[in-house]
């Protein structure tokens, strides 16, 4: 994991490299400002004043130089001056002007890599000054978070399995004084029955369970994180093509999102009773693979005809949310890379967001717009709860329909929440299709920063 607290130092007036930030509205006055040798080295790199123009600028001796970027980006973007922090050399630097603010995340998110089964040349750390001391702690959080969430997605599924996701909730619990609970065999076919049907034809060492872990002091609000953990999904026997199962090592990508969460929530120790919850499967096919037709049983009572066993994160969260809702929370927010129907719709970037409660809903996309982790909301419409019924159960998991597929997942859901309990669900892509500035192409965290705002300001 890549050392962030390095890459963050506060600024007391120690030697470092400029920084310059421009707007492309104020290049021509920014530039008529500078000196000669400046303005000849902007005319020599053929700089128009264009957002991502960049340059290195001659200084009085030959080892003082300065940095240009043109940027249109607002100053509140994570992502601001990111392309600056994963190419200069390796050193100090500090903003011209300002300070780095939100950029200071996207600067270490930048010099961030993934090297599990490669390695890279080292490059010695961008270190950003700031002027902001106190954000530095908080802003590190979130970079190891976000990183976090990226290395467990971009993890093979032959390393990363439900006894690994374990692994990881266990070293979570361990650092935060937490206590955890894992749920497989009999106990789990018994009382999880969707989570059993869904997992049972995994290769031995690679069991379906309920992985919980519960801290903070009872007395609080009691708050449900909820993260689907289905650590491959071949489709089950209603297999998918090729070409759907090439990334589907990412469909535990929920799971990555809520043990993320969950991390920030006890690092600053907020004042909740925190229930983390992941149904931890593979999705697999043998001769015990649940099949097209079956009735499952559910924690809730209910019977569900499996209509596709292609639809089985919907399954799992079932069982995770009857759990979870046992304990009376106040809030349940569940993260799933669970239709291709949102990323239809909204594509890679917009986790599809469906909330049940409208003040919930007003100050999760406040947060969201805040902290530049874009959601968008979308609708629990009452009257699609038709095409879920079956004829011989009490609801089928994928409806007949081609039409709606991410708001009938969500209706799915809904019929494990209890009335009058506040409810988000993230439909999240978990997933980059390519590079950005301190966003390389692979896994990503879509709505983490989001809901942290949310419930650091609800909680904190």
């Amino acid at each position: 994991m890549t050392d962030f607290a390095t890459l963050l130092q506060p600024d007391r007036g120690q030697a470092a490299r400029t920084i310059h930030v421009v707007h492309p509205d104020a290049f021509a006055d920014w530039l008529a400002s500078q000196p000669a040798r400046v303005r000849t080295a902007v005319a020599a790199h053929r700089l128009t004043g264009k957002a991502g123009n960049r340059a290195v600028l001659p200084g009085d001796g030959a080892e003082d130089w300065s940095v240009l970027l043109v940027c249109n980006e607002a100053a509140s973007s994570p992502w601001r001056i990111a392309s600056l922090g994963e190419s200069l050399p390796e050193g100090s630097y500090r903003l011209a002007t300002g300070e780095p603010g939100a950029g200071m995340l996207g600067w270490m998110l930048a010099q961030h890599r993934f090297e599990r089964y490669r390695k890279r040349e080292a490059i010695g750390p961008r270190i950003l000054l700031t002027g902001e001391p106190a954000r530095i702690e908080e802003t590190v959080r979130l970079a190891a978070a976000t990183a976090q969430v990226r290395d467990l997605v971009d993890t093979a599924a032959a390393d990363l399995g439900p006894a690994e996701l374990e692994a990881e909730a266990a070293t979570l619990a361990k650092m935060h004084g937490a206590t955890l609970t894992v749920t497989r065999g009999e106990p789990l076919a018994k009382g999880y029955p969707m989570i059993q049907a869904v997992g049972q034809a995994a290769a031995k060492g690679r069991e379906p369970r309920l992985i919980e872990l519960e801290w903070g002091d009872p007395k609080h609000p009691r708050i449900a994180l909820i993260g689907k953990g289905v650590c491959f999904d071949s489709g089950g026997l209603d297999i998918k093509p090729s070409a759907g199962m090439r990334l589907m090592k990412k469909d535990m990508g929920g799971a990555a999102h809520a043990l993320a969460l969950a991390g920030l929530v006890m690092a600053a120790r907020l004042k909740v009773r925190l229930h983390l919850l992941i149904p931890a499967v593979e999705n697999s096919i043998a001769g015990n693979a649940f099949r097209p037709g079956d009735v499952l049983a559910s924690r809730k009572g209910l019977t569900v005809e499996n209509t596709n066993t292609d639809a089985e994160g919907r399954l799992v969260l079932g069982d995770a949310i009857t759990r979870a809702a046992e304990d009376k929370p106040e809030l349940i927010i569940d993260f799933a890379t669970l239709t291709g129907a949102a990323r239809v719709a909204l594509g890679p970037d917009l986790p599809a967001t469906f909330v049940n409660d409208e003040p919930l809903a007003e100050a999760l996309f406040a947060a969201a717009a805040e902290v530049g982790d874009p959601l968008w909301r979308m609708p629990l419409w009452d009257g699609y709860d038709e095409l879920l019924k079956s004829d011989i159960a009490d609801l089928v998991n994928s409806a007949d329909s081609s039409f709606a597929g991410a708001t009938t997942a969500a209706l799915f859901l809904r019929r494990f929440i209890p009335e009058g309990t506040a409810w988000a669900h993230l439909d999240t892509f978990a997933w980059r299709p390519s590079a950005k500035p301190g966003r390389p192409k692979g896994g990503d965290a879509l709505g983490l920063r989001a809901t942290w705002a949310l419930l650091k300001t609800r909680y904190g």
